[in-house]
C-alpha cells in the first residue's frame, strides 16, 4: 500500500485549473506539514462544443457507428426453412454464427480467429498511417462519450454554461437541468444494453419477451450489467478510461514513427504567445493568441501545446478550435495541424513537407492483412457443406466374437450444413470382408438420414475376419456418400486386432 506523503511547503504558488479557468493561492499560511495524497484528483473536464471539419466528421461517425450496433439485430437475411432469419446472430443454443450469408459452426472457430488477427494488424496498419484515428473516431467509449456530451450541452448548455450551473446553488433549474441529464443517459444506457441482448436471440420475439417480463434471467442481468458500465463510463469515467484503464495508449507508442500523421502544434510559428486584435500582429509575437480554445474542445482536457501526449486521442477538435481563432483574427490557418513530426523538421529546415504511407512497417502490416485475408477467403469459398467425424472406441480397443472374428466399435459423426434433409451410404474401405452395422432398431448403413444444418451422431460396428487384421492393425477410411449423387466425404482410422 502506498501511503500518504508528508510535504512541506516551503513557498506559495498558484495553482490554475487548466479547464474551469479557477485559482487556488496557496499564499496562505498553512502546517508546516500537511498531509497530501499522492494520486492527483480528478479535475472535471468542461468540453465546449468544437464547430469545424474534424467535428462535423465525428458527428458522421457517431451516426453511423451508433446506427450498425444499434440496428443490425433488425436486419433479415432469408436463408430458407428451417433456418433463422436474422442476418447477424450469435446462437448459442444452437452453437451457430450467422453473419448475412455466412454461417460459423463450433469446429471453424479459426475463422473467428482470423478476423480478430485482421482487426489487430488492421489497427496497427491504421495507427502506423494516422495515429489514433480509432480512438478518436470509432473506439465504443469515445462513441458513447460524445453521445453523453452532447446530451449534457443540449441540456445544460455549453463549457461555460455548465461551469456555472456547477458553481450555482441547487435550486429548481439546477435539479431540472442535471435530473434531465441524467434520466437522458440511462435511457441511452439502457437502450445500448437492449441491443447487445438482442444480437443473441431473435430481436422482435426477444423484444416482445423483454417488455412483457417473460425473457430469460440473463437477458434482464445482461442489460442491467451494461447499463450500469455504459452510465459509468460514458457519464462520469469519460477520458479516465483513455487514461488509466485502456492500455492503448501504450501500445501506440511503439506503432508510431516520425512518419505517422498526429496532431502537431506548430511551434516556430505559434511561439511566443500573446493576445492580439484582428489585423494588428506585432513582430514580437507568434501567431498563438493565448485563448486556449484548443485545451476548452478537447475531451481529454489537455494542453496540444505542450506536445505529444499518451493522453491525446487524435480527435481533431483543437484544430477545428485553432481554426475558427485563426479566421477571427485574421491570421493563416493550420496553426495545430493533422501533420507528421519528420514534416515538422523538414518545414523547419526550409523543405517541402511530404506524406510517406509506404514505409517498411505499413508494407509488412499490409502484406500480414493481404495473406490472412486471402488465406481466410480462400477457406471460406472452398469450405464443404458436408463433413465427417470417427472416433474409435478406446476401451475395448477390440473384441473377440465366437466365431473368431473381430469386431471394433465407431462414433460416427455426420455434419449437414445444408438447410435441408441429406441421407447417405456409409462405406468402409482399406479391410478386406469386413461389414457394417449401425446400432439402432431399422438403422441401415445404406440409409443414415441427417437433419437439415445439422449434426447426427450413429454408433457403428465393424467386424472382419481375424485372418485379415496382419499385425494387429489396419488402416481404413470410412467415407459418406450421399444418395441423391450430391456431395462425399472421407475420414480416416484404424481397425484393431489381436497382435498374434
Amino acid at each position: 500500500m502506498v501511503e500518504q506523503a508528508v510535504v512541506e511547503h516551503t513557498t506559495a504558488g498558484v495553482t490554475a485549473d487548466r479547464q474551469g479557468g479557477v485559482e487556488r493561492s496557496d499564499a496562505e499560511p498553512v502546517n508546516k506539514k500537511e498531509k497530501r495524497s499522492l494520486y492527483q484528483k480528478r479535475i472535471k473536464i468542461y468540453p465546449k462544443l468544437a464547430k469545424g471539419a474534424f467535428r462535423r466528421w465525428k458527428w458522421v461517425i457517431m451516426a453511423v457507428t451508433l446506427g450498425i450496433y444499434y440496428l443490425t439485430p433488425w436486419i433479415r437475411w432469408d436463408r430458407g426453412p428451417n433456418a433463422p432469419d436474422q442476418a447477424v446472430l450469435i446462437d448459442f443454443p444452437a452453437r451457430r454464427f450467422y453473419f448475412f450469408f455466412i454461417e460459423i459452426w463450433p469446429q471453424e472457430v479459426y475463422y473467428i480467429t482470423g478476423l480478430l488477427i485482421l482487426a489487430a494488424i488492421g489497427l496497427f496498419l491504421i495507427t502506423s498511417l494516422a495515429g489514433r484515428v480509432w480512438c478518436g473516431y470509432t473506439c465504443p467509449q469515445t462513441v458513447w462519450t460524445d453521445l453523453f456530451i452532447a446530451v449534457e450541452h443540449a441540456i445544460q448548455g455549453d463549457r461555460a454554461a455548465r461551469i456555472r450551473l456547477d458553481k450555482a446553488p441547487w435550486g429548481v433549474e439546477k435539479v431540472l437541468r442535471k435530473v434531465g441529464t441524467q434520466v437522458a443517459w440511462v435511457v441511452i444506457a439502457v437502450c445500448t444494453g437492449g441491443a447487445w441482448v438482442f444480437y443473441f436471440a431473435d430481436a422482435p420475439t426477444l423484444a416482445a419477451d423483454l417488455l412483457a417480463f417473460q425473457a430469460a434471467p440473463v437477458a434482464y442481468i445482461t442489460i442491467g450489467v451494461l447499463t450500469f458500465t455504459t452510465y459509468l463510463l460514458g457519464g462520469f469515467a469519460r477520458e479516465q478510461v483513455c487514461t488509466y484503464m485502456c492500455p492503448w495508449p501504450r501500445i501506440q507508442g511503439g506503432l508510431l514513427d516520425e512518419e505517422s500523421l498526429v496532431i502537431t502544434y506548430n511551434e516556430d510559428r505559434g511561439e511566443p504567445r500573446g493576445a492580439r486584435k484582428k489585423g494588428d500582429h506585432p513582430s514580437a509575437l507568434g501567431d498563438c493568441v493565448a485563448c486556449n480554445q484548443c485545451v476548452a474542445v478537447c475531451p481529454m482536457g489537455i494542453d496540444i501545446r505542450d506536445g505529444q501526449q499518451l493522453e491525446c486521442i487524435t480527435c481533431g477538435l483543437c484544430i477545428d478550435a485553432c481554426n475558427s481563432v485563426m479566421d477571427k483574427v485574421g491570421l493563416p490557418r493550420n496553426l495545430i495541424e493533422y501533420s507528421t513530426l519528420a514534416n515538422v523538421e523538414r518545414v523547419r529546415a526550409g523543405e517541402k513537407p511530404r506524406l510517406r504511407l509506404i514505409r517498411p512497417r505499413t508494407v509488412v502490416y499490409s502484406g500480414l492483412i493481404a495473406v490472412v485475408g486471402a488465406i481466410m477467403l480462400v477457406s471460406l469459398v472452398t469450405r464443404a457443406d458436408l463433413d465427417l467425424n470417427i472416433l474409435r472406441d478406446r476401451n475395448p480397443l477390440f473384441v473377440a466374437l465366437s466365431d473368431g472374428s473381430i469386431r471394433n466399435g465407431y462414433t460416427v459423426k455426420i455434419i449437414n450444413k445444408q438447410h435441408q434433409e441429406r441421407v447417405f451410404s456409409l462405406e468402409l474401405t482399406g479391410l478386406p470382408g469386413a461389414e457394417l452395422t449401425v446400432v439402432g432398431a431399422g438403422a441401415d448403413p445404406e440409409a443414415l438420414a441427417v437433419g437439415p444444418d445439422s449434426l447426427a451422431s450413429f454408433r457403428v460396428f465393424a467386424t472382419a475376419p481375424r485372418d485379415s487384421v496382419a499385425g494387429g492393425a489396419v488402416d481404413v477410411s470410412f467415407r459418406i456418400v450421399e444418395r441423391s449423387g450430391g456431395g462425399a466425404a472421407v475420414n480416416d482410422s484404424v481397425f484393431r486386432g489381436p497382435d498374434d
